[in-house]
């Protein structure tokens, strides 16, 4: 039996709906002039070491490849490999997901990088006319890209006081502080802490049920499952309260 806490509008796939923040159109927009700026020096970097002493044909040719790579190759290989996150949406604490909450993979990335570059801004797009169109009249800030996609950009950085909901538990410090966390997927923690944010909103039964599908998959990623007969809320807990401790240190 699956349980549902209405409390945003992005579902995962442990049925948990996230109140995250969807990214709003001036942060976004600051996001791509950064990752625009870096295409484009990208793409003179590249034609000022191109080799020149050849025929107009292959030049022409040569420069076609080097758009592509630059423009559609480098920001889909970027959100691949960082799940979701350019450096301009690192700098400004953004992050695509799908619209389920979930990491996005290789096509999503793919069809965002695509679209963007014939439909939202360049070939079709009119300078990026049609994004701003568009985005203006999503409730969630979508561009064409992200409705082909399925995916939608959120704010990573969360409140402080829902940060500190994460409090360690401790009969389990000494157990926490030799976990590895690198693995741990930033989805997961976004969806932990929205647990522990809406823990006293639950029913017993939804408290375990959804707490331990979390528990599961944070336990698989930091290959360090829970304990059948440990809670899932205080492995959670100590979980991020651990991962902010180390931040933090």
């Amino acid at each position: 039996m699956s349980h549902t806490i209405r409390v945003g509008d992005l579902v995962t796939g442990e049925a948990v709906v996230l109140d995250l923040r969807v990214a709003q159109l001036a942060s976004r927009a600051v996001a791509y002039a950064i990752d625009v700026a870096v295409q484009f020096g990208l793409l003179v970097i590249l034609f000022l070491i191109a080799p020149v002493d050849i025929d107009n044909a292959l030049q022409d040719a040569l420069a076609l490849t080097l758009l592509i790579a630059v423009m559609i190759g480098f920001p889909t290989a970027m959100e691949t490999a960082t799940r979701g996150r350019s450096l301009g949406k690192l700098a400004m604490g953004l992050r695509v997901v799908r619209d389920d909450g979930g990491a996005i993979r290789f096509r999503h990335a793919l069809v965002r990088s695509l679209t963007g570059f014939v439909v939202d801004f360049w070939v079709l797009g009119l300078g990026g006319a049609i994004a701003l169109f568009v985005s203006l009249f999503s409730p969630q800030g979508k561009r064409v890209g992200d409705y082909l996609a399925g995916t939608v950009v959120i704010h990573t950085r969360v409140p402080r006081q829902e940060v500190e909901l994460a409090v360690m538990p401790p009969q389990l410090a000494e157990w926490a502080s030799g976990l590895d966390l690198s693995q741990l997927p930033e989805e997961l923690v976004l969806a932990a802490r929205q647990y522990l944010s809406r823990y006293h909103e639950l029913n017993e039964q939804a408290r375990w049920d959804l707490g331990s599908r979390l528990s599961d998959d944070v336990g698989a990623a930091i290959r360090s499952p829970r304990v059948e007969y440990t809670h899932p809320h205080p492995y959670l807990s100590a979980v991020l309260a651990e991962r902010r401790r180390r931040a933090a240190r």
